[in-house]
């Protein structure tokens, strides 16, 4: 952009005015101290070591023993040859590319008389290391979290797959905070039309921010009104490693410690990294509690209000008088009394989230039997009504994903509302709506109920790892997601 040393110099500091966190630096080298040179960084985000002394230290020093005319080459390839002795060094197409790198934590380079601009890496910000999972936990598998550092995430994935066909492209999202994602996929198993419908879109994103890995799951999520998630979340690389291996395409967001991974589909946030480190009898078991629970979260209070409200005969004539009996001294009806139970429960829930982890599951368990053991001394709710309530937040912790939950959390007040309005048939009615709207879901192309929606015999042997988990020597090397990506194109 500017021929001129000394022009450069002013544009870059004009840029960073008033940053006071910005060190520049413009000293003299060669055996007379005839050329200048300037380096700029951001103080905290670079490696000052790396400057200081691979950087610095070197172009002052040994070019002055040697002088450039007695080399061959340029004066450019001189100075870097003989001054900077990192590896990762890159020219930059202008000045604004190179601030931006600035910005990104490396260091800016001019020298006087060469046309080159010099981007060295000296990454060194504070960052926070590999740490446990918080929000998918196991208690047997691997005991590593993804951190806040792109790349350390993407070096934990690799770590597990050593193969050339893990690919990784980086790019950058949000036009002010030009944040970094990478882009992983196993070349080969991976649909290439996924993987380019997705740069795509990642391309088109025009927000200006892009702070976390929530912040891309909304803007490229397909139905941006269902409360269902169409892209999942996970902290584990494990987990990561296995979906890559699957099909699937991961998201390595800069500053976030969750990786995004797509395409999704139901059954697969029923699914824990856990389930392939224990014997499959016991987790078959246990993914049938998983879909129980789920169930239960979301439909056993309007169940019971279909019953209690408009057919009581269904309950056992000893247990019917019993609730109508402690029911006697509740001023209200039964909708309302759910719905206040509900919203205490989900309150008490928020503020075990929100406070110290330490006292968080003490409120949580003692706030929940002192306020239900009062309200049903007091006499404001019935019994059965707490129990209600207990079982169906039980339920919901039993779902392995933070983002599945908080849809049945949400559609669990629809099926209330439709069971008050006309008993079971409403119930029914309800359930029957929520299955047609997620029938009609989908994750980039791939149906949101597959593979429990498959009529191919081949692709059936899929759903030997979706309710059941058969042994591991009976699993296939199938490629779920590339398959049903192909098959849906095709169709």
């Amino acid at each position: 952009m500017f021929a001129n040393f000394e022009e450069r110099i002013k544009y870059i500091e004009d840029k960073f005015k008033d940053w006071g966190d910005i060190v520049k630096r413009k000293f003299y080298v060669g055996k007379n101290r005839d050329r200048a040179v300037y380096i700029t960084y951001i103080d905290d985000m670079v490696d000052r070591n790396l400057i200081e002394e691979e950087i610095i230290k070197n172009l002052i020093i040994n070019i002055r023993l040697t002088p450039p005319e007695n080399t061959k080459g340029n004066a450019f390839d001189f100075y870097i040859d003989g001054g900077v002795t990192t590896a990762d060094i890159k020219n930059a197409k202008d000045i604004d590319e190179a601030i931006l790198e600035v910005m990104s934590g490396n260091t800016l380079m001019l020298i006087e008389g060469c046309d080159e601009i010099l981007v060295i890496s000296t990454k060194g910000f504070p960052k926070r290391g590999v740490d446990k999972p918080e929000t998918e936990i196991a208690v047997q598998g691997p005991q590593e979290a993804f951190a806040e550092s792109i790349r350390i995430n993407t070096v934990l994935i690799r770590r597990r797959i050593r193969d050339t066909r893990l690919k990784c492209v980086q790019s950058k999202a949000g036009k002010v905070s030009q944040t970094d994602v990478a882009l992983m996929y196993m070349e080969g198993i991976a649909d290439n039309k996924l993987v380019e419908e997705i740069k795509k879109k990642l391309a088109d994103i025009k927000t200006d921010m892009v702070y976390d890995s929530g912040y891309l799951e909304q803007l490229l999520e397909g139905n941006k009104y269902s409360p269902f998630p169409q892209i999942q979340l996970t902290e584990r690389p494990d987990k990561t490693a296995a979906e890559l291996m699957e099909g699937r395409i991961a998201l390595v967001v800069d500053t976030s410690p969750f990786v995004i991974l797509l395409p999704a589909v139901l059954t697969s946030f029923y699914q824990a990294s856990e389930d392939y480190y224990q014997r499959w009898e016991i987790m078959s078991f246990i993914r049938i509690i998983r879909y129980l629970a789920g169930f239960v979260a979301f439909s056993l209070p309007g169940l019971y209000i279909a019953v209690s409200l408009y057919h009581p005969s269904m309950i056992p004539t000893q247990l019917a008088l019993r609730l109508a009996g402690a029911r006697q001294t509740v001023p209200i009806s039964t909708v309302v009394e759910i719905i206040i139970m509900e919203l205490i429960f989900e309150a008490l829930r928020e503020a075990g989230t929100r406070i110290p982890a330490s006292i968080g599951s003490t409120l949580g368990i003692v706030g929940g039997i002192i306020i239900g053991q009062a309200a049903v001394d007091a006499g404001l709710v019935s019994p059965m009504a707490v129990i209600i309530i207990a079982l169906t937040g039980i339920c919901s912790f039993a779902i392995p994903n933070i983002a599945l939950v908080s849809a049945y959390r949400l559609i669990k007040y629809f099926i209330i509302f439709t069971s008050a309005i006309a008993g079971l048939l409403g119930y029914v009615a309800g359930l029957l709506l929520v299955l047609i709207h997620i029938a009609s879901l989908d994750s980039f192309g791939i149906p949101y109920l597959a593979p429990l929606t498959a009529t191919d015999r081949s692709r059936r042997r899929i759903l030997k790892d979706t309710i059941f988990r058969f042994p591991l020597k009976n699993k296939k090397n199938g490629h779920f997601y590339s398959e049903m990506e192909s098959e849906n194109i095709e169709q």
